[in-house]
């Protein structure tokens, strides 16, 4: 994670910190979410009844790839130097814009959009997020992730 000075985190707020690498969301991984939940719906787990609804093959569980954030911004998201831990937060809001098929790869934009003090030594970071699919026009969703950030 980059680390910046506190009075340089408004510096970022409002601007584009960047793209995550791209990962490819398996039959595995849309499994093992499922395993997790207890989410067994059949257009995560079955190839066969889900190739007859419109999406035509499985698709990721929405929540599945919302959890992805905290992994897919690790790298990208500024912190403020001399962190001691960091803590989601919550999320001000989700809208799940298409479902990411089986075998997709995928990536995570992050725009800071803001920056507070919440109490001397308690940051909260606001981003932007959008989960981008590797050749489709619209993304999966874009987020609102909130990190609570202690230094």
């Amino acid at each position: 994670m980059p680390y910046v000075p506190i009075a340089a985190l408004q510096d970022y707020v409002g601007k584009e910190l960047g793209h995550s690498e791209w990962m490819t969301i398996d039959q595995e991984r849309i499994n093992l979410f499922a395993e997790a939940t207890g989410d067994f719906q059949f257009i995560h787990v079955d190839p066969v009844k889900a190739a007859q609804t419109p999406f035509g093959t499985t698709i990721a569980h929405g929540f599945l790839t919302l959890s992805l954030i905290p992994k897919l911004m690790e790298d990208i998201l500024i912190l403020p130097e001399g962190l001691k831990m960091v803590v989601n937060y919550g999320l001000d809001s989700v809208r799940f814009i298409q479902p990411v098929k089986v075998n997709s790869k995928v990536r995570l934009k992050v725009d800071l959009t803001e920056a507070i003090e919440k109490k001397p030594g308690q940051w909260l970071l606001k981003a932007t997020t959008t989960l981008e699919i590797e050749g489709e026009e619209k993304p999966a969703y874009i987020a609102e992730p909130l990190s609570l950030c202690f230094v």
